[in-house]
């Protein structure tokens, strides 16, 4: 499918974001392994987490869902039962890491699989310290999918550093924890995403500058009764588009604010971008608020290396954001975007020079020379059927002086399938 996008003058109206999909992931596993029901309202319907759910019925967990409405009846942690075919994880790589730990850590016979972009990303990360732990896993070429997944004689407690800020590899061991009679003990130096430890209720501790999170069969797992909140890394390309496009009005209601997920707000912020964050309350675990965003002049920013982990999604579309800042910003240790769906980097790198943009490629950043007036030339954008790079050029091309295109644009379906109706309902 080609996306053709036509030069905006604003962008108004409320929009309801899609549904949390890291959220949705973890919700239904949680329920998976809890004794009882759980009845998950808002679920993502998006391609990523209906994987997850394909994934469970496999493993004989009974499930029902209507519309948004997930409905799971827990079959304990020792209640999978081993599936007849492989358990096929799409694109998802967070089906695949964190399903993997749970597998893993059951010791239940199966084999994960995934689609050509999945197969191609990197296993290596979760399969070292499964091993460790005692899970018989292994992977093509030890580190790729297909992962073949073995009985094992016991989980064995570990403590483990964890090499990078990586919320899906914290998860898989953390996951595969859970059924170990002595703890494991994961070691956090820099922030990443928390929607495990906090749906989970696991412990943790300050630990030097990071802290410690633990897990074992003593964690009672909770049933997961609650309203999914909005994507907050869908709400960032509205966020950015109403920040660069003139008279616009964005409201986000029920946005998801989780602090370990909500580093482009601060970003943004810093940048002078005039977003209004109101109505706090909580849903289940999660925090969540509503989100205005207006047009505001926008001041260059040199990133702080630790705040990747926590806006790795959203970084995408942050840079299209710093091409409309009055001067040059810079992103370094960037080099986990390289991991992505595509190399995210390289990808960024094409489509911004393919409008015009004044930019430099680094190994793990980007240099991107910004201007109020930059007036992104009209282009054909590949999205390297990575759903971020087809809505991140979107948002660059809605201040194009021409029609663009953007190919393959139905990859957008994987987190966000609305996508493009929001667009079109936005710019009227």
């Amino acid at each position: 499918m080609i996306q053709k996008i036509d030069p905006v003058k604003k962008l108004t109206g409320t929009i309801s974001l899609p549904p949390d999909k890291s959220i949705s992931h973890r919700a239904a596993m949680f329920a998976a392994l809890s004794s009882g029901k759980s009845i998950i309202r808002n679920f993502s319907q998006a391609a990523d987490p209906q994987s997850t759910l394909a994934c469970l019925v496999q493993l004989g967990v009974d499930l029902e869902q209507k519309d948004s409405v997930v409905e799971i009846h827990g079959v304990d942690r020792d209640g999978f039962r081993i599936p007849e075919n492989p358990l096929d994880c799409g694109n998802s790589g967070t089906t695949m890491r964190l399903l993997g730990g749970i597998v893993a850590g059951s010791g239940v016979e199966c084999t994960l699989v995934g689609d050509e972009s999945l197969s191609a990303r990197t296993m290596k990360r979760i399969i070292e310290p499964l091993t460790r732990m005692g899970c018989s896993i292994d992977g093509r070429d030890g580190a790729y999918a297909p992962l073949s997944i073995g009985i094992h004689s016991g989980i064995k407690g570990i403590r483990y550093p964890l090499p990078i800020a990586s919320a899906q590899l914290k998860s898989a061991v953390l996951l595969a924890g859970l059924f170990g009679e002595e703890p494991t003990e994961v070691i956090e130096a820099v922030p990443s995403r928390d929607h495990t430890e906090r749906l989970l209720g696991l412990q943790s501790e300050p630990y030097g500058s990071g802290k410690i999170i633990r897990s074992s069969r003593s964690d009672l797992i909770p049933a997961q009764n609650y309203r999914v909140p909005g994507d907050f890394s869908a709400a960032a390309f509205w966020m950015v588009a109403g920040s660069i496009v003139d008279n616009s009005g964005i409201v986000l209601p029920n946005t998801g604010m989780n602090p370990s997920r909500t580093a482009a707000y601060y970003i943004l912020g810093e940048m002078g971008a005039d977003i209004n964050v109101e109505n706090h309350s909580t849903e289940g675990s999660e925090p969540v608020a509503d989100i205005t965003i207006r047009p505001g002049s926008l001041k260059p920013i040199q990133l702080d290396p630790k705040l990747i982990p926590n806006c790795i999604d959203e970084l995408p579309v942050i840079m299209v954001a710093m091409c409309f800042a009055d001067g040059t910003s810079i992103i370094s240790g960037a080099e986990e975007l390289r991991h992505k769906e595509t190399d995210r980097l390289a990808a960024m790198h094409e489509i911004l020079a393919s409008s015009g943009a004044e930019i430099e490629l680094n190994e793990d950043g980007i240099i991107i020379h910004g201007s109020p007036s930059f007036v992104p030339r009209p282009s054909q954008y590949a999205s390297y059927h990575d759903h971020r790079m087809a809505m991140a050029a979107a948002v660059l091309a809605s201040r194009s002086s021409g029609i663009s295109e953007i190919l393959d644009a139905e990859c957008t379906a994987i987190s966000y399938p609305e996508f493009w109706l929001h667009f079109q309902k936005l710019a009227g």
